[in-house]
């Protein structure tokens, strides 16, 4: 995803400090390329640099030239991440329904899969600073549970 944010205008690109936190998230996450230690490990001062480097990662991955058919599969792939991760208590329930409404939902257009986890991101953002109940964390948890058992079904059945 965030390489398709690097063909956006100037002001919607990821900087580059987001660039090297990315590679450090990749490499913490398993993900193997002979040029994301490198990238993970770039100082402050070399940050100007991240940019050329995500591009030779993304290289190495196979991941370009990208395709609105990859981009479409990369965000699907990145909100069964996040509803695992928040299953697993890994990824507050709250931000993780942010990040897929915010980056997969209203990227891919809205898929009827994800309107619960969507529709309980907007919910909780009209509660604006009152204080969340143990009940919005449970029904984010029991909805990324949900979108999970329904891709395992699905998987299973073809």
């Amino acid at each position: 995803m965030a390489a398709a944010d690097l063909s956006m205008a100037p002001w919607q690109r990821p900087s580059d400090t987001y660039l090297v936190q990315l590679g450090i998230d990749a490499l913490v996450a398993g993900v193997e390329a002979p040029s994301l230690p490198l990238l993970a490990g770039l100082a402050r001062g070399e940050h100007p640099q991240a940019r050329e480097m995500f591009d030779l990662v993304l290289e190495e991955l196979g991941l370009l030239p990208l395709t609105s058919e990859d981009l479409a599969k990369a965000r699907w792939t990145a909100a069964r991440w996040w509803a695992t991760q928040i299953v697993a208590r890994q990824l507050d329930p709250i931000h993780g329904a942010k990040l897929i409404h915010e980056e997969a939902a209203a990227e891919l257009d809205y898929p009827d899969a994800l309107q619960p986890i969507v529709d309980l991101a907007r919910r909780i953002d009209l509660l604006n600073d009152q204080p969340l109940e143990q009940q919005h964390f449970d029904e984010v948890t029991s909805a990324a549970r949900d979108l999970l058992a329904a891709d395992a079904y699905r998987n299973s059945s073809l």
